[in-house]
């Protein structure tokens, strides 16, 4: 049963478009490499119902192919690079994860 794992991005106040685009890159970069990552995707709110997003800038959704791949993915050396670069961007994060 497919896990999808999301994440909603609160940046720093002064991080650049361009930081937020190498992160980007670094996230989607981690498809192929960690086992049981089928995709991933980030993007910011639509236009449309951003003023519901409570300040949140981006959103983050990645798809792993089973429950029991979560822990490889957190420890994998790529997501540890991910996540320490977010951490210097970041002022809040959300995870939430679900199971269909």
């Amino acid at each position: 049963m497919p896990l999808y794992h999301l994440a909603l991005i609160k940046f720093k106040p002064g991080v650049t478009a361009e930081q937020i685009k190498e992160w980007d890159a670094l996230m989607k970069e981690m498809v192929g490499k960690i086992p049981g990552l089928i995709s991933l995707e980030v993007n910011s709110p639509l236009a449309s119902t951003a003023h519901r997003s409570q300040g949140f800038h981006r959103g983050m959704v990645s798809i792993l192919e089973k429950t029991e791949d979560l822990n490889g993915y957190i420890a994998h050396p790529s997501h540890l690079r991910v996540k320490e670069f977010g951490e210097k961007l970041c002022e809040e994060m959300i995870v939430y994860d679900l199971e269909f």
